[in-house]
């Protein structure tokens, strides 16, 4: 089984003035089909390079990244735009939801830019399956402000996931979020990661990541840990254990 993801040596550098800041430093990294990775680090370790770079978002400035058996570097920007937009799926911390369209709407943006075209009935067909899939296929014709932050993030994952992509991206996808919205979503992923998909997941937080299967850990640009996540948390456990202790709040009051 060949890795979705390929970093070789992988190094990031930019340029300020005279001046070159190194981001990441000669990572080599591979993820598997079905895993569910959680990249971590404080502030300037590296870890949203390394994502936008997986994501295919900035090249590298030396080494490989080869995604799904295809080196990005060989991909000219018209190729890298459409690889993108059929690989990879992409959720973040604010959800980036256009506030004057539907959910349904904001769901079929990514095949607007599907190449061959798709029928406007297949572009509703696929994003309402992609809504009922994180449990809002209710909700189709409401507006992100008709929506919570918790449903508004439903709606950002099910837009990552309406092309089918190969592997799902998320950057802080708990950042703006309560306790019990976050296990909420994690338990989408967790839900997602059974049925096959591949994740890699930033994220600042230690108990978020425990959610994943594996652990990777930068510091200065460099991965210092990569292990296998040992004290794994069940989404839905902790989910029902919140609202338990809720509903105990509610009775002692």
């Amino acid at each position: 089984m060949e890795p979705v993801i390929k970093l070789e040596n992988f190094v990031k550098t930019y340029r300020a003035g005279e001046v070159d800041i190194p981001a990441v430093r000669g990572v080599t990294l591979s993820i598997m089909p079905g895993e569910f990775v959680a990249i971590m680090g404080a502030s300037g370790s590296g870890k949203s390079t390394m994502m936008n770079s997986i994501g295919c978002l900035d090249r590298p400035s030396s080494g490989r990244y080869i995604l799904d058996g295809i080196d990005v570097n060989s991909l000219d920007r018209d190729e890298l735009a459409d690889y993108r937009n059929k690989k990879l799926g992409f959720v973040f911390q604010g959800f980036n939801l256009l506030s004057r369209t539907s959910a349904i709407e904001n769901v079929e943006l990514p095949l607007l830019y599907s190449r061959p075209a798709i029928s406007s009935r297949e572009q509703r067909d696929r994003a309402l399956k992609s809504l009922k899939l994180v449990g809002l296929g209710e909700r189709t014709h409401h507006h992100p402000n008709q929506l919570s932050g918790g449903q508004q993030q439903r709606v950002a994952i099910a837009r990552a996931l309406v092309n089918d992509p190969r592997l799902l991206l998320a950057d802080e996808p708990t950042g703006n979020l309560d306790t019990l919205t976050s296990v909420e979503i994690m338990m989408i992923f967790q839900e997602l990661n059974r049925s096959g998909m591949t994740i890699v997941m930033v994220t600042h937080e230690p108990d978020v990541a425990r959610y994943c299967l594996r652990q990777v850990v930068m510091r200065d640009g460099r991965v210092v840990s990569d292990l296998p996540v040992t004290d794994r948390l069940d989404a839905a456990r902790e989910l029902e254990k919140i609202k338990q202790e809720h509903q105990a709040i509610q009775l002692a009051q």
